[in-house]
């Protein structure tokens, strides 16, 4: 997904347009989850950047979305950028080198 999301509309209460912006990045994430995985890979994970525009956008977590939003909003951004772009990845093994003492 990369997309723009504009922070204004003529007939939408601005906190009701956030929460449907917030709800179609779940919806977004929770599809992207749902697709099977390639032989060999373990989970999805997502690579994300957030700004004011694509060329101003910063890498962040998943887990931060919902927080540089409402910072956005915060700051009466007129719009951001959002780009989540899906990988599959493996789990790295533990370490189970554990010593007993």
């Amino acid at each position: 997904m990369k997309k723009t999301f504009a922070l204004t509309h003529s007939k939408l209460n601005t906190a009701r347009l956030v929460d449907a912006i917030k709800h179609e990045i779940k919806k977004y994430l929770a599809r992207e989850r749902r697709k099977t995985l390639p032989e060999g890979k373990d989970y999805w994970t997502f690579d994300c950047r957030f700004g004011a525009s694509a060329e101003e956008a910063e890498k962040i977590f998943t887990s931060e979305i919902n927080k540089h939003i409402d910072t956005a909003v915060t700051q009466e951004l007129p719009a951001f950028y959002i780009e989540i772009l899906a990988r599959a990845c493996n789990h790295k093994p533990r370490d189970t080198d554990v010593t007993a003492d």
